[in-house]
């Protein structure tokens, strides 16, 4: 994948983090962890880096014990899985996942010159909790103590993890809010994907093509406006928090704050004249460079009693990527094509049919085969004396599909053999290179199902092969190699039997 280089904006605007609760007051107690509603990367989302105090350590994977296995003179360690730490600290610039956005990775940096790895984090109550990775947890104890100074920051990657999410989940607020001032569409859930993947909303109804050029067309008159985007925080009351709309459907608009949530802090975030939706997430400050590009098509979603469709997205550094990606892939069929890259898809179809054309030429041929194939059989059987002809066939056939022609073989030999006179054939087909893995395949035909069934469960026991039929015809499959001095030798005593 071709690299691609972003343009960051560095400093988040002092009128984004609003405290609009008179009483409300960020804690300045660093005995006491910030709870989330109010940490640094919800104040702060563009932060990159933080002094701060560790409030709590403790071990969240231990390592395993040693075990000793039985029959040996000596004992063995198995390995031990790398212990996990648990770090609570009063603020933080890492986003504990929520809100339908992933957690932030990170590091910590400690006072004695030391570096850790953040891997998640996630919240417990209304607290932020670290998930740290240590070789041995006695080391990490030992330096991430409780209420020293550290420095907690977001790397190169980290921040670019951010800023993916941060774009996605910006962007998905205006998309929903746009579905749902202009369409009165809502988002049922959505989802922010790993990237490169498109990120989607679910939604209450599919939408034309029409629709959907039209509601990106409206959030991109937003984005290029420039639109800003801030964050209101206040003190949640003691009062129940308002139940989630349900459709008549009796599906949920969106989530509710969850009811594990102790933080006592209910955070808003609010597109300048668009929308203003309860959020916990990271958000950017403005819309700007956040074009939004709607793949046109849903997915119809199909459930016991309801019906909904995904729509999906992309915008900002994914975007970016998905483009060049999708270039790079036009650009090589182009090449491979021979014709420029507006004639590919005219240059697909022509191959398609060609295609097309020339499986109908490969099968009337593989007709016409199977009647020769057919004709020499009859010959054999119209010159030999026994009560009940037996014969095996067998072929090289690197086709995508052996049996069809096996079966095109006996088609063509019950439309000229004689109705009074009795046979069993068996037709086998193979691979030109095989190996432990490889599957032939058998065809056993014949002018009675009394004589068929039989030579079938004999080639299962004896070849273990794998298969049924019911009438005249019976096809199995055989796994390895199939030599002509072994397993046709095989079939031959199998027939010998039969005509007994």
């Amino acid at each position: 994948m071709a690299a691609v280089i972003t343009l960051y904006p560095t400093v988040t605007p002092l009128s984004y983090h609003r405290i609009v609760s008179p009483t409300l007051k960020i804690p300045t107690d660093t005995q006491r962890p910030i709870p989330v509603g109010l940490l640094a990367c919800q104040r702060d989302p563009l932060l990159r880096e933080l002094e701060t105090s560790i409030i709590s350590c403790t071990i969240s994977q231990p390592a395993s014990s040693p075990s000793v296995k039985k029959g040996k003179k000596t004992s063995a360690t198995a390995p031990a899985d790398q212990p996990t730490l648990e770090v609570i600290l009063h603020d933080t610039i890492i986003f504990p996942e929520g809100g339908g956005q992933p957690s932030d990775t990170g590091i910590i940096k400690t006072a004695d010159g030391r570096t850790w790895t953040v891997t998640q984090a996630k919240r417990h109550g209304g607290h932020a909790v670290h998930y740290v990775q240590t070789d041995q947890a006695e080391d990490g104890l030992a330096s991430l103590i409780p209420g020293t100074n550290i420095i907690v920051a977001l790397g190169e990657l980290d921040f670019d993890r951010r800023y993916d999410h941060m774009s996605m989940h910006t962007s998905q607020h205006l998309l929903s809010a746009v579905l749902e001032n202009r369409l009165n569409i809502h988002t049922l859930s959505w989802s922010l994907t790993t990237a490169p993947a498109p990120c989607y909303v679910e939604l209450a109804r599919s939408m034309t093509t029409e629709e959907i050029l039209a509601i990106q067309s409206e959030a991109n008159k937003l984005v290029f406006e420039g639109r800003k985007v801030h964050v209101e925080v206040q003190e949640m009351d003691d009062k129940p928090q308002p139940a989630v709309p349900v459709l008549e459907s009796g599906r949920a608009v969106g989530k509710g704050v969850p009811t594990d949530y102790t933080g006592g802090i209910m955070r808003t975030v609010i597109i300048d004249g668009v929308d203003r939706n309860p959020c916990c997430g990271t958000h950017l400050p403005t819309l700007h460079n956040l074009q939004l590009f709607i793949i046109p098509q849903t997915e119809i979603l199909s459930r016991l009693a309801t019906t909904s469709a995904r729509l999906y997205f992309l915008t900002g550094p994914r975007l970016i990527t998905y483009l060049t990606s999708t270039h790079s892939q036009l650009t090589a069929a182009a090449a491979t094509l021979s014709c420029g890259a507006p004639q590919v898809p005219d240059r697909i179809g022509q191959v398609v049919d060609e295609r097309k054309r020339a499986e109908k030429r490969v099968d009337d041929l593989e007709f016409e085969l199977a009647k020769f194939v057919a004709r020499d059989v009859l010959r054999e059987m119209m010159s030999s004396e026994a009560a009940l002809f037996v014969k095996h066939v067998h072929r090289t056939d690197d086709s995508v599909n052996p049996l069809g022609f096996l079966s095109a073989i006996t088609t063509a030999f019950a439309n000229i053999v004689p109705a009074e006179r009795p046979f069993v054939l068996v037709f086998s087909s193979s691979p030109s290179s095989q190996t432990s893995t490889s599957a032939s395949v058998l065809l056993v035909f014949g002018s009675d199902e009394k004589c068929v069934k039989p030579a079938g469960d004999l080639l299962k026991g004896k070849l273990n092969v794998k298969g049924g039929g019911k009438g005249t015809r019976w096809s199995g499959k055989f796994t390895g190699v199939w030599r002509e001095g072994r397993e046709d030798v095989v079939v031959s005593e199998v027939l010998k039997v039969i005509s007994m």
